[in-house]
């Protein structure tokens, strides 16, 4: 009896070897072979499940998103608002081992889309969400009349999308120095700056 394979699941565990890979070794060393090695599988048998080398980093630049949008969606904001929103914003940082593979692997891609268009593409979709995300956060602040009226809104999207981007930046090069803990610290310290006493 010929072996079933679920497809969709293949294309998943071929994308987080193309992840180790790139982790590991760099972006310029995933290559279809190096990652076919990785998973486990033959080069002839990864043309199965894509068809280049192309497709297959898309796919799993693609799945990264995918999965932090997964978890967003799955969390309940019924807590006090502004442990929500800081939970929320926690959720953008690489702040568990997973996160941090995440991170590590956006970043490269993010690189990657500097020169490559397709790439640049995805890129631009997901920092406009993320942008999206601390943009709910002051809206809502404003709208439970907890946001600083002497405060100019739109600056203050831009001031804490730096912040949040930067702590993940900062967190992937010197994990050393940036770690979870810091990170809520920092977000605690400035959503309480951004509301009235």
């Amino acid at each position: 009896m010929p072996k079933i394979v679920d497809h969709d699941k293949q294309r998943v565990l071929v994308a987080e070897a193309a992840w180790r890979v790139i982790r590991r070794n760099g972006m310029e060393q995933a290559s279809v072979r190096n990652i076919a090695e990785e998973a486990g599988i033959s080069v002839g048998s990864m043309r199965h499940y894509f068809s280049t080398q192309s497709e297959l980093l898309l796919y799993a630049m693609n799945l990264v998103s995918e999965r932090v949008t997964s978890r967003i969606q799955r969390m309940t904001f019924n807590g006090p608002p502004m442990d929500d929103m800081k939970r929320l914003l926690l959720e953008l940082m690489p702040n568990t081992d997973e996160k941090m593979a995440e991170m590590e692997v956006w970043y490269a891609f993010t690189a990657k889309s500097k020169t490559d268009s397709a790439f640049k593409k995805l890129a631009d979709t997901v920092y406009n969400d993320i942008r999206r995300a601390v943009e709910i956060v002051i809206t809502s602040l404003t709208k439970l009349n907890l946001f600083r009226p002497d405060l100019d809104q739109e600056l203050e999207i831009e001031r804490l999308y730096a912040l949040v981007d930067g702590l993940a930046i900062h967190a992937v090069l010197r994990p050393d120095q940036v770690n979870g803990k810091l990170m809520d610290e920092a977000l605690t310290l400035h959503l309480t700056s951004l509301c009235s006493k």
